[in-house]
């Protein structure tokens, strides 16, 4: 078995999801030793948080480790996908605008929010089935709700 440097291991890395639908972390080490890359659970974990990786809805309804993509366009179909898919319910109050989608799509869904880079937001935060969108404005937050909510149609 052979350790790598963290740069070549998260190149591997990025290369096992790109070719691979990719659901654990567990998954990444096992793949990685099949290579005869040593790597702990707790080294992946890092790796993915530092590499940014999200999960997506899989066409087989499960969630696998995807590639944070800088374009604007890229995330905007894939934000606009994954609410299609899981957006549940939303509700505004002032400056934010709180969204309801299925369990273990919110991360995603803030992280897709974050990609667009949108002026008139804040900020988000997301948890497992929950993501707050904070606008620089309440006339900014109904703005962001009609444009978020058309994604989801």
């Amino acid at each position: 078995m052979t350790v790598m440097r963290k740069q070549d291991r998260q190149k591997a890395i990025k290369t096992l999801i790109q070719q691979n639908s990719i659901e654990r972390q567990e998954d990444i080490v096992k793949l990685l030793r099949e290579q005869g890359i040593e790597v702990t659970q707790a080294t992946i974990s890092r790796d993915i948080k530092e590499m940014q990786l999200i999960k997506l809805p899989s066409p087989e309804g499960n969630y696998h480790y995807s590639m944070p993509t800088e374009k604007k366009m890229d995330a905007e179909k894939k934000l606009q996908h994954t609410l299609h898919d899981a957006y549940v319910s939303s509700k505004v109050q002032g400056e934010f605008f709180l969204i309801k989608v299925l369990p273990g799509n919110g991360p995603a869904v803030a992280s897709l929010i974050d990609q667009l880079k949108l002026e008139q937001i804040f900020g988000t935060i997301g948890d497992d089935d929950t993501v707050l969108v904070i606008s620089t404005s309440t006339e900014k937050t109904l703005e962001t709700q009609k444009l978020l909510l058309d994604m989801t149609e």
